[in-house]
């Protein structure tokens, strides 16, 4: 699929209108794609913490790290911004905490994904910067900087993505994860009608910062440990936290993985609220038919698989071909509720 804010993002150096620095560049939200390899760009350091992503910079033979802690500081950083704004203008201060004195940063993104609102956001932090268009998106980038246009704006932006309490504090979670201010409806769906009778060991696909999880070891008493897989690190680091207590009293694993890929173990119970959507706001119906038939793989003979999904995503014929038995427990808000057994 065409990444077409990537392409824009090199749109300045491929036009001349800015030069690689000798001494490279961070690029934050790396993704890979032709833009990388048409030339070389001798010196990039790449931060991804989706984990599919990651992977695919691992294999192109990129400079790639997961964390968010990035400290040195370089003549260019590159941005492509999420569409989360408080993540996005928390971004936009970190890339600015990394640029070098006389470094830039440069970034793209589509316009329906708020280009114009980013383009205003670096602005308010840089000073004026440059603009040009293509492909439905925009890519700007400051003048040569020495520090922020505004300093107590910057201050303030740096900690808008940061931790913080929801649901009366029995959570912890930060702007731009799924649902990231709230428990959404359909895992509350789901974690409403978990039986009691569940047992053995089980997989949270798709974890979030861990709800299903959380509420399927207060529910199901039998269950003795659980894995939970979580492409977005982010959102891994804060399940973590969330279920730090539950450790004492079960087994779990806290897995960066990427669940189209397959699972690592094999397991008694699966739930999950699988993503529809790839990162880029496309509908991607085929993730959630893949993480039924990855739930398929992994689960030992009479293994139950208790899903959540949107009323209208095509998940019976897939169900129907991985399962002894299928049924729908429960509709409600426009969700779906269904386990699956395994074969035996």
């Amino acid at each position: 699929m065409q990444d077409t804010a990537l392409e824009t993002l090199f749109l300045p150096f491929a036009e001349g209108r800015l030069s690689w620095p000798e001494n490279g560049a961070l690029f934050f939200r790396a993704r890979d794609g032709f833009p990388l390899r048409e030339h070389s760009f001798p010196g990039l350091v790449c931060e991804q913490t989706f984990k599919p992503e990651f992977d695919a910079l691992k294999r192109a033979g990129f400079s790639v790290q997961n964390d968010t802690q990035v400290t040195a500081k370089f003549p260019l950083v590159l941005i492509l911004p999420p569409r989360q704004r408080d993540e996005a203008r928390a971004l936009f201060a970190r890339a600015m905490e990394c640029t070098s004195a006389g470094g830039r940063v440069v970034a793209a993104m589509s316009n329906n994904e708020g280009a114009r609102s980013g383009e205003a956001d670096l602005s308010r932090l840089a000073g004026a910067v440059e603009v040009a268009s293509k492909n439905k998106c925009r890519v700007f980038w400051t003048p040569p900087l020495n520090g922020a246009a505004d300093s107590s704006l910057l201050a303030q932006w740096s900690t808008l993505d940061a931790p913080r309490p929801i649901e009366g504090g029995r959570f912890i979670s930060r702007p731009g994860i799924f649902a990231w201010d709230r428990i959404d409806i359909a895992s509350a769906l789901l974690a409403k009608h978990l039986p009691k009778d569940l047992a053995g060991t089980a997989a949270d696909l798709g974890a979030g910062f861990g709800y299903l999880s959380a509420e399927l070891l207060e529910r199901c008493a039998g269950i003795t440990a659980v894995d939970l897989y979580e492409a977005e690190k982010r959102a891994l680091d804060l399940a973590e936290r969330n279920l730090s207590s539950s450790e004492q009293r079960r087994t779990l694993r806290f897995r960066w993985h990427d669940v189209t890929s397959g699972l690592l173990a094999k397991y008694d119970v699966i739930i999950t609220n699988p993503p529809f959507h790839a990162q880029r706001g496309v509908d991607r119906p085929d993730i959630g038919r893949r993480f039924i038939s990855v739930a398929a793989e992994a689960l030992n003979d009479r293994g139950r698989l208790w899903l959540v999904a949107n009323r209208h995503l095509p998940y019976e014929s897939v169900l129907a071909s991985e399962f002894a038995r299928v049924r729908t427990i429960a509709e409600q808000h426009g969700f779906k509720i269904v386990e699956a057994v395994k074969r035996p």
